[in-house]
């Protein structure tokens, strides 16, 4: 975990709740009053953001204890209790609701994915997320990802190169953007990987025939055209080297694995971060 971004992070979300103080706390609450609060699951799934909630407890107030019972990962229902947490009234107060609405988050992004992961575990394919993430909360939300058994794609525009459709119309095609790319990396002296979406199998090949990308997106395939488009792959491969391949676009549950079982790696899904539904849980005072 990069403690130094999650601090800065951290930081932006109290500035946002407290501003100059949590006023209804303050006006009833006895500042050296001392107590405990425990986190409460709700729903059934799989649990994510717990030392982010540490590190959150840890930042406001470090007098806080917190007694552990469940970890990152673990596979959750209601009445489960996840930690207590012991320290100044006033500080639990002003810690909760940050708090729960990051792990009620990353709870929710880690179940979807483990269902979606779940559903593929016959094959050797891998769930990834994309870039389809909260402004601000992309490095948790893709924690939560490979919490739930998912794997990233890139985190940004940063540490990969995605030649994308518009990137490859702009160019004028394939092999430009291609060889574009290519010569930008070894002018830089940056170590990145090249994946390139494709439209068809002519994209395809010609992809391939450049030598140059790490990995083949096959961009809104149906299922029966990607095994087409993967057997163009593999036969490729065996007179060069390995290649990857991901499948992407509109990929439902209901169809991920009809898309797992054609060979590819990878299937990308969007659906992981930008329309999930928080776990359920709640912050409250043990007496």
């Amino acid at each position: 975990m990069d403690t130094k971004r999650l601090q800065t992070l951290i930081a932006l979300w109290f500035d946002e709740d407290i501003r100059d103080g949590d006023h209804t706390s303050l006006s009833c609450i006895p500042p050296t009053q001392m107590g405990c609060q425990q986190l409460i699951i709700k729903g059934e799934g799989i649990i994510a953001g717990i030392e982010v909630a540490k590190e959150i407890i840890r930042y406001f107030d470090p007098e806080c204890k917190v007694e552990q019972f469940l970890h990152d990962g673990d596979a959750v229902k209601p009445g489960d209790i996840a930690f207590k947490v012991y320290g100044k009234e006033l500080s639990l107060l002003q810690i909760e609701r940050t708090m729960l609405n990051i792990m009620q988050r990353m709870s929710g992004i880690a179940t979807t994915t483990h269902a979606y992961q779940s559903l593929i575990t016959d094959t050797d394919c891998h769930v990834l997320d994309t870039r389809k993430t909260t402004p601000g909360l992309r490095y948790l939300e893709k924690e939560a990802v490979k919490i739930g058994g998912g794997m990233n794609h890139r985190i940004g525009l940063f540490d990969m190169i995605l030649l994308k459709d518009n990137h490859v119309d702009f160019s004028g095609g394939i092999t430009a953007a291609l060889t574009r790319a290519r010569d930008y990396i070894k002018e830089k002296g940056k170590d990145l990987r090249i994946e390139i979406e494709t439209r068809n199998e002519d994209e395809i090949r010609e992809a391939l025939a450049t030598d140059i990308p790490d990995r083949i997106m096959l961009d809104n395939f149906t299922p029966e055209r990607t095994k087409g488009a993967v057997a163009i792959i593999r036969e490729w491969e065996k007179t060069h080297r390995k290649m990857e391949i991901e499948s992407s676009g509109g990929i439902t549950k209901d169809t991920l694995h009809d898309y797992a079982v054609t060979g590819v790696d990878f299937v990308s899904v969007g659906a992981l971060t930008h329309s999930v539904k928080s776990l359920d849980m709640s912050f409250k005072a043990v007496k």
